[in-house]
This record gives C-alpha cells, sequence and structure tokens, in this order.
C-alpha cells in the first residue's frame, strides 16, 4: 500500500515537471482581446447591413450570424481557425463563431470515412444535444408565456 503511494506521488510529481507553465494573466488578457475583436468584427457586419443593405434591426442580426458563422466554418476548413483558437483559448470559443468551428472541425477529421457515417455524423454528435435542448427549451418557454403571460 506505502508502495503505490510513494509511486503515485512520484508520478504527480514528474507531471508537475514535465506540464507547461501557464500564465493565466496572459490567457485571460489574449482571451479577452481576441473575444472583443471577433464581437466588433460583428458589429461592423451588422452596420454594414443595415447602410449598405438597408436592412432592419433583426435582419441585420440575423445576417450578422450567417456571416461570422460562415467566415468561422471556412477559417476552420483552412486551418486558420485552430490557430486563432490556440492563442486566444475561450475568447475564441464563446462567441457564435466558436460553435461554428466545434461544429466543422469533427466534421472535416472524419470526412475520410464518408459524408453519411463520417461527415453526416460528426456533424450531429456536437449539433444534437445543441439542438434537442434548445429547441426543447423554447417550447417551455413558449408554454410558459402561453400560460402567464398572454
Amino acid at each position: 500500500m506505502e508502495h503505490q503511494e510513494r509511486k503515485k506521488k512520484e508520478y504527480q510529481d514528474k507531471v508537475k515537471k514535465k506540464m507547461p507553465k501557464s500564465n493565466t494573466f496572459m490567457e485571460c488578457v489574449r482571451a479577452f482581446l481576441v473575444g472583443g475583436l471577433i464581437c466588433c468584427f460583428g458589429h461592423f457586419i451588422s452596420d454594414l447591413g443595415r447602410l449598405w443593405l438597408r436592412l432592419d434591426i433583426e435582419d441585420s442580426a440575423l445576417f450578422t450570424s450567417i456571416v461570422l458563422v460562415f467566415l468561422a466554418a471556412l477559417l476552420t476548413g483552412i486551418g486558420v481557425y485552430d490557430k486563432i483558437g490556440k492563442f486566444a483559448g475561450a475568447g475564441s470559443i464563446v462567441p457564435i463563431t466558436g460553435f461554428s468551428n466545434s461544429i466543422v472541425s469533427p466534421a472535416m477529421e472524419f470526412k475520410r470515412e464518408g459524408y453519411v457515417q463520417g461527415v453526416g455524423v460528426k456533424l450531429f454528435t456536437i449539433a444534437g444535444p445543441v439542438l434537442v435542448y434548445g429547441i426543447s427549451t423554447s417550447i417551455v418557454v413558449g408554454i410558459i408565456t402561453f400560460l402567464f403571460f398572454r
């Protein structure tokens, strides 16, 4: 028993030595800056939608979401978004672009298994729970709104 405890402690010491040191403050700063830049870019797209395309606020918000999701999927496909994510951490994951990346990335990884068994299955591995809980929550909120706030 004592031998196992000693081996466990030795292993933990080795892991501590090999594990790269993290600078939490700088990681937070990078996440804040990149996440903020993504949001500012989204606001810029929204403004372009309203000024150039003459969209109202709701349509401009939809246009912005579509453009951001498309660009994140494109950047994931060409391998750029992974580099952004490595640099920014949560700053690239939290905005809507992170959701797009989390769907496209596994699909690309498994495309060699075919479009149905590879891409299709992996797309819904990530998106499935989000869709199920999102739709379920919207139904519950809709029923509560109908019953109590009409």
